[in-house]
């Protein structure tokens, strides 16, 4: 569990940006390892499970800047792993050196949820488990799953119960990640977070906004204090994290045991080391030129081939994404991003590191600022008559846990 030798306050205004409610005292902020189990993460900081980002060769970058923190593998469909699905199972797959191997579950289906547990157990794939609750896409939450599931108190408790005993038998902690609710007129958090303790989780990670919210606006970190003083289990805090004194001013504001870092690692995976270093009470932070940036990517673009099997191509398409967050900010010129997004093997790349002045510096007016698009759900997309009740019917039941063909590819 942290310790905080600042007082908690969970007083701030949604829409107030909360770096400014406790920058004064972000000095006085000091963290202590988490235990989840008989897993220590000693430097309290998660990487957040990203669709398309966080496969092994990403993780193995962050963990090289913040080798004592927990990184997250991209959630794993457990329809998609019962049925051996092969994205699926290379999903799975962890490099030699990840210190821990921590796998993310989704599922609708508490017996197809437990199923995939099972292979994750039976076939010593992972060292933590993570069940994703927080997921607001519509694609997830139109089937009930991700951010909506908690609403259903029923399905969201035995869910957790039988994973939980799958992985208990292996020693193999289970943490939820958890949004606010589906929107404010139907919070689900404090409720959730009890249940996920009383079930035998290790820990909570809570994105501070609800489904509704998606990515818009900024999360508000109160809501994390107020989880913090109900649980006993440790909270990480989870939104709008995009430098180490963000996460010094999140875990000032609200008394969270650790945070959990998303959007805000996109191209920048030495935010770990930067917040290894605030959290151990130094200044230091890593502000790299584009030589070292372009190092970085040259080394992302060799993992990526490992990780398709030698598949430059794949790879390379693989990296465009990365290319643009690793470039964000830089003074490069469209000509070059669009040279990047046509590169189809690691000369390509290559070449085109060739051409940019290893010397220009990261511009200080986006260092710890916002990283991709700031989104906004129209609207929330769920299963017809889902709130209504707490509980559900056989026949909602039926319904949710038919036959689902995407629910088990990619």
């Amino acid at each position: 569990m942290a310790d905080l030798v600042v007082d908690v306050r969970g007083d701030s205004n949604v829409g107030e940006d909360p770096r400014s409610v406790a920058s004064g005292a972000l000095k006085d902020v000091t963290m202590a390892p988490v235990r989840l189990g008989p897993v220590t993460v000693n430097t309290p900081v998660v990487l957040s499970p990203m669709a398309g980002v966080t496969n092994w060769p990403f993780r193995v970058l962050c963990e090289e800047y913040g080798p004592d923190g927990l990184y997250v593998a991209e959630m794993i469909t457990a329809r998609a792993l019962v049925a051996r699905n092969p994205k699926a199972l290379r999903l799975c797959r962890f490099a030699p050196s990840e210190r821990i191997r921590s796998l993310q579950l989704y599922g609708v289906n508490p017996s197809i949820t437990e199923q995939a547990a099972k292979i994750v157990v039976d076939e010593g794939m992972a060292d933590h488990v993570d069940l994703n609750f927080g997921c607001p896409v519509p694609k997830v939450t139109r089937r009930g799953g991700g951010s909506a599931l908690p609403w259903k108190t029923d399905i969201f408790t035995e869910l957790i119960q039988r994973v939980v005993k799958v992985c208990e038998t292996a020693n193999i902690p289970v943490t939820a990640k958890i949004r606010v609710g589906i929107d404010h007129e139907h919070e689900t958090f404090l409720e959730a977070g009890r249940i996920a303790q009383e079930e035998g989780c290790k820990a909570v990670t809570l994105h501070a906004r609800t489904t509704a919210e998606y990515y818009g606006g900024h999360s508000d970190w109160s809501r994390i204090g107020e989880l913090k003083q109900t649980l006993d289990i440790p909270v990480f805090g989870n939104g709008d994290i995009w430098g180490a004194d963000d996460a010094l001013a999140m875990v000032a504001q609200t008394g969270c045991d650790g945070v959990a870092i998303g959007r805000g690692c996109q191209g920048r995976p030495w935010l770990f080391a930067d917040i290894r270093h605030a959290f151990e009470g130094s200044d230091e932070r890593i502000n790299p030129t584009l030589g070292e940036v372009c190092r970085v990517i040259e080394r992302h673009a060799r993992l990526l081939t490992e990780f398709y099997d030698g598949d430059e191509r794949m790879a390379v398409h693989d990296l465009r994404k990365h290319v643009a967050w690793y470039l964000k900010g830089f003074p490069v010129g469209g000509a070059t991003r669009k040279a990047f997004m046509e590169c189809e093997s690691l000369a390509d790349v290559e070449r085109e590191i060739g051409r940019l002045d290893p010397e220009v510096r990261f511009p200080e007016r986006v260092v710890d600022k916002p990283r991709g698009r700031v989104r906004f759900a129209k609207k929330v997309h769920l299963p017809y008559g889902w709130l209504d009740s707490r509980t559900t019917t056989h026949e909602e039941r039926e319904a949710l846990f038919g036959d689902d063909p995407m629910d088990a590819s990619y």
